[in-house]
């Protein structure tokens, strides 16, 4: 996407400004610099094998394991002593969400990168709350990748300028807080079910891809219309797809 690229080029020269390894450079790592431990998680394995490649690549980088589900994590968080933990938040086998909250309870000096297909300014904010150190979507190119993961190891926060824009104007105070915003009151899951029914996903649809029961997912949905002061599925349909629509804006 032109907007991923158009950051690549910002992230480097916020790299560069930083004293950060250039991701033009990424084969060679600074001389005598230690190689960093690299942790992948995704419950797709095609994923974890096209992750692996590319960090095997990086002289200065190196995987120490690769897990599935959210106990291998915890066990590899325990015995793999890893700098970084590259992660999706949407996962089958649990909420990813979860992860990063127990990574970073767990293991305060570990750096965080979520590598997610999940809308970034529906979950970018959430995440970096809890203690991600990044936030970057699967449609990124390798360099972005590359670059998101050495900032984060140097100690910086990475994300998409679309997501600083936004932290930066609520900061400057050209943006008021949103203490009262019906969508802060939903829950990460919640969230994610209410950005599906914006895409115009059902509820059998939406609890395939979750790999939920539909019972779940619609009790979810009563939960969202409560929250959200909704009386019918037409209302939460309407204000999912406004929603959405807002954002992608």
């Amino acid at each position: 996407m032109r907007r991923n690229a158009a950051f690549a080029d910002d992230a480097r020269e916020l790299c560069d400004s930083a004293d950060l390894l250039d991701p033009r450079t990424r084969n060679d790592a600074r001389p005598g610099s230690a190689v960093r431990r690299v942790l992948i998680v995704d419950d797709h394995p095609i994923v974890r094998q096209g992750l692996r490649r590319i960090v095997e690549r990086q002289q200065d980088l190196v995987v120490c394991g690769e897990a599935e589900t959210l106990d291998d994590v915890r066990a590899a968080l325990d015995e793999r002593q890893a700098d970084v933990l590259i992660c999706d938040i949407s996962s089958k086998n649990g909420n990813g969400i979860d992860l990063v909250r127990h990574a970073r309870a767990h293991h305060p000096q570990l750096r965080i990168l979520v590598l997610s297909a999940l809308d970034e300014t529906l979950y970018a904010e959430r995440v970096l709350s809890m203690g991600a150190n990044g936030y970057i979507t699967k449609e990124s190119s390798t360099d972005e990748f590359l670059v998101s993961m050495r900032c984060v190891l140097d100690g910086h926060i990475y994300v998409s300028e679309t997501i600083r824009r936004n932290v930066l104007r609520r900061y400057a105070g050209r943006m008021s807080p949103r203490p009262d915003d019906p969508i802060d009151r939903l829950s990460n899951r919640e969230l994610q079910i209410l950005h599906m029914i914006g895409k115009g996903m059902g509820t059998r649809e939406t609890a395939q891809s979750l790999h939920l029961s539909v019972k779940t997912v619609e009790s979810h949905r009563q939960s969202i219309k409560r929250k959200l002061n909704l009386s019918t599925a037409t209302q939460l349909m309407r204000y999912a797809v406004l929603d959405l629509a807002k954002r992608d804006g």
